[in-house]
């Protein structure tokens, strides 16, 4: 059973509070259905999306000591809901724990340069974890099952909901371990969705990228790469994709109408935040989640579910 004083110090990122609003939106009523405590940190910035690396790698590593640090002042794991900062926050924080022994020099230059900001010194004393880890070993899935409220599987008796999971690379293979799942052949979001009532389906492209990270100067290319995990996901009876990842989502949902033209196919397949999916099982309604938002109508699964 979970503590009843899970907490986070909670890192929303860019994307969630912007372009993928219905994020934000649902972590916080998820969360707060679960009984889980956010410690939003206001003062964090952004990881750099793996961007700022390109120009300095001491940049990316003293702008995310930062935040972790921010994270380390409240005594409270950093947790984040986005594969992309999750990866890039959880791989600093990953190497600077091993230079803290290895070239503590390079750990102590990064404390100089936040020390000159008025900014708490990095210690290596927390740990980065992304929501869907959170659930999986903090909360518990036996205890999120007992949280369901409303069954995932089609009214009038229809098949359950069937989610097609889009990890997202960076969640899964941006740091030298993982120690919550398998980064090749990972299960933490179908047990996830078997733990809520939904079925989960199996596609090769579940763990692949998006095509995102290319849309900025390559969008045809990034188009088809998520066309084809759409059109794999639909052929394998996906009722829906499900995705920890704002930045996932913003290529599968909110382009996807430019995707289905470069690929020349009709998709109209919807993609699902995590917290929205889980949120519709433990009882919240899909306004207060933001399932109105989305550039692909999420309709066909509150059909299918009753609503």
């Amino acid at each position: 059973m979970p503590s009843p004083t899970l907490k986070y110090a909670y890192f929303p990122g860019c994307v969630s509070q912007g372009a993928a609003r219905e994020l934000y939106q649902s972590t916080a009523a998820l969360t707060e259905a679960l009984g889980i405590e956010l410690i939003e940190l206001k003062k964090a910035s952004c990881c750099g999306s793996g961007t700022f690396k390109e120009d300095s790698r001491l940049l990316e590593d003293t702008v995310n000591a930062r935040n972790i640090a921010l994270a380390e002042q409240l005594k409270l794991p950093l947790l984040t809901h986005c594969s992309t900062c999750q990866g890039v926050i959880g791989h600093v924080d990953e190497r600077l724990k091993e230079f803290q022994s290895t070239d503590p020099a390079y750990v102590e230059k990064i404390n100089g340069l936040l020390a000159k900001e008025g900014c708490a010194p990095y210690q290596g004393t927390t740990e980065v974890k992304h929501l869907l880890w959170a659930l999986v070993t903090d909360y518990g899935l036996e205890e999120l099952q007992k949280r369901v409220k409303r069954s995932l599987v089609g009214a009038n008796g229809r098949s359950p909901l069937r989610c097609a999971a889009f990890y997202g690379c960076y969640l899964l293979r941006a740091q030298k371990t993982l120690p919550y799942d398998d980064p090749y052949a990972p299960e933490s979001m179908e047990n996830v969705f078997r733990a809520i009532g939904a079925e989960p389906i199996y596609y090769r492209g579940r763990i692949q990228c998006c095509g995102w990270p290319i849309s900025s100067y390559a969008p045809e290319k990034s188009f088809k790469m998520a066309g084809t995990h759409l059109l794999e996901a639909l052929e394998k009876g996906a009722d829906c994709i499900v995705t920890p990842c704002p930045l996932c989502h913003l290529n599968l949902d909110s382009r996807q109408p430019e995707v289905a033209k470069a690929i020349g196919q009709t998709l109209d397949l919807p993609v699902l935040h995590l917290p929205q999916l889980v949120g519709l099982a433990v009882g919240i309604e899909p306004k207060q989640l933001g399932l109105d938002r989305h550039v692909v109508s999420t309709r066909s699964v509150l059909d299918k579910l009753g609503f």
